[in-house]
């Protein structure tokens, strides 16, 4: 392969590739060379919630704290191969993520290619942190908003402060018994696509439930993250209307052994053979499956986790690798940019010890990371 700037040249056998003279040579054999990897859901100002709960990160952490802690986990999934990312909420932090792109597209930090949404949109009286004395206004981890006009008003407004998705829950724990329940309104999901896709952004949104997957469905968003109780019938019209599943198997699956279950040990939480379930049901479907972890409930850096997961819950190495790659590109709207080795692309490279698409563990044995041509990983460095 042939890298000038911050382009691939060329890329096939050493016979059709001409190296030019001065040109820095790196062999890496033994080694697997694909794109850079990228996760389509992350959170990069929220750190595991066995550290710390989550409802104290929105309420006690300084923002100033969490931002520099962010830098680091930046920088640790650049290091494991995630060469771009799509942030899918800052969960109290404001505007941050848009603070954070800015600092790595300038060099001040180092970083996968980040994509920020802000904060994510909710309906009044259904997100976190709850449990207080309703006398008091305690802050929220994601913006509130009501209405169609509303809905509209507060898209506009994370438009205006960076936001290059828009992310609205679809669905939240809010029903009397703490259930799942569906949230914002067909009319409301349609009015925060209308708008948003009047201004070139697309939408995703959280949701689980059947209902708030449908309304989602119905009002053209592009991604469905989570799915977990999503049927046959809501994931064939998923399909049919090509819209992308972000399963974030890794999260959950983080949570439960936070709580005590011990994977491998312990037989399956009904929460994880329902999520098995549900899986498959999409795989069976044909939707297009989307790769994004929900990191930040566990380790950054850790992102690998997510396509164990995927092969580990049904896909092969390859389809979890193009989840990945190729696919999560054309889903994020920079199939043009990244995703491939092919000419003409972004140099997002990184090269890996052993065959993934045999032993999908095998992208954790990271030994060259290159973005945009600049090497920040390299067997000769540190």
């Amino acid at each position: 392969m042939l890298v000038r700037g911050d382009r691939i040249v060329a890329a096939g056998p050493v016979s059709s590739v001409t190296s030019p003279t001065g040109a820095r040579t790196i062999d890496l054999a033994g080694t697997t060379l694909m794109p850079g990897l990228i996760d389509a859901h992350s959170h990069v100002l929220l750190h595991p919630y066995n550290e710390t709960p989550w409802d104290d990160q929105v309420l006690h952490e300084p923002l100033a704290l969490r931002v520099a802690r962010a830098t680091n986990h930046l920088r640790n999934t650049l290091m494991a191969g995630f060469t771009t990312l799509r942030d899918l909420g800052t969960e109290g932090a404001a505007d941050a993520d848009v603070g954070l792109k800015q600092a790595i597209d300038r060099g001040i930090i180092l970083g996968p290619r980040l994509i920020p949404s802000t904060r994510a949109i909710v309906a009044t009286g259904s997100y976190g942190p709850k449990g207080f004395d309703p006398r008091w206004d305690v802050p929220q981890g994601a913006q509130e908003a009501d209405g169609v006009e509303g809905v509209a008003h507060v898209v506009r407004e994370q438009i205006g402060h960076g936001a290059e998705w828009i992310k609205l829950y679809a669905d939240y724990r809010w029903g009397p018994n703490s259930e799942t329940r569906p949230t914002f309104s067909e009319e409301e999901l349609r009015s925060a696509v209308e708008t948003a896709r009047s201004s070139g952004r697309p939408v995703v949104v959280h949701s689980s439930t059947p209902e708030g997957m449908r309304r989602a469905i119905n009002a053209g968003v592009e991604t469905i993250e989570h799915g977990d109780g999503g049927t046959p019938e809501v994931f064939r019209l998923m399909a049919q209307k090509g819209i992308a599943l972000c399963p974030t198997l890794a999260a959950g699956d983080a949570i439960l052994q936070y709580r005590g279950w011990k994977k491998g040990v312990d037989p399956d939480p009904p929460s994880i053979r329902a999520k098995k379930a549900s899986f498959k049901a999409a795989l069976d479907a044909g939707v297009t499956i989307a790769s994004g972890s929900d990191v930040g409930v566990f380790t950054h850096g850790d992102n690998a986790r997510e396509l164990e997961m995927l092969v580990e819950y049904g896909m092969t190495p390859i389809q979890a690798l193009r989840a990945a790659t190729s696919v999560d590109a054309k889903v994020l709207h920079l199939d043009e940019r990244i995703g491939r080795v092919t000419p003409g692309l972004l140099a997002d490279l990184v090269a890996v010890a052993g065959d993934p698409t045999r032993d999908i563990s095998a992208i954790r044995q990271v030994r060259l990371v290159m973005k945009g041509g600049r090497i920040v990983r390299a067997p000769a460095l540190p």
